[in-house]
């Protein structure tokens, strides 16, 4: 049976639904969404402060924000190879630890992108200093 896609306002009203629930799903069920959530009330301030320029302050935000994408990204990978079954299986690890290192990578990013603003708006001075 063949169903009708949705279109217009009825498609961005369900999109936002479905998107809505997956957030939700993340913050009840994945404690890592939950710390990252918690480092994104504390790090969303800092950016406003750190920044010298919109480029800087969205280049700060994106990153806090991907990082979040990311790691609902990685928990919906767990949860289809969960959900497969509990045995062990060599893709089936494989698949967990990539979203696991695609979160780590994102991490990573994050801070370097952040050093290097703070880096430019001469917060590291000291760092130079030592060289």
């Amino acid at each position: 049976m063949h169903q009708i896609k949705r279109t217009g306002v009825k498609r961005f009203y369900f999109a936002t639904k479905y998107s809505i629930q997956g957030i939700k799903a993340a913050w009840k069920e994945e404690p890592a969404f939950r710390y990252e959530v918690s480092a994104l009330v504390v790090m969303l301030p800092a950016a406003f402060w750190l920044a010298q320029s919109g480029i800087q302050l969205a280049l700060l935000l994106s990153c806090c924000f991907l990082v979040l994408a990311f790691e609902i990204v990685n928990s919906a990978i767990e949860a289809v190879v969960d959900r497969w079954g509990p045995e062990y299986h060599e893709l089936a690890g494989r698949a967990k630890d990539m979203g696991s290192a695609a979160v780590f990578m994102m991490l990573n990013m994050t801070w370097v992108v952040w050093a290097g603003v703070a880096w430019d708006n001469g917060y590291l001075d000291f760092v130079r200093a030592l060289f």
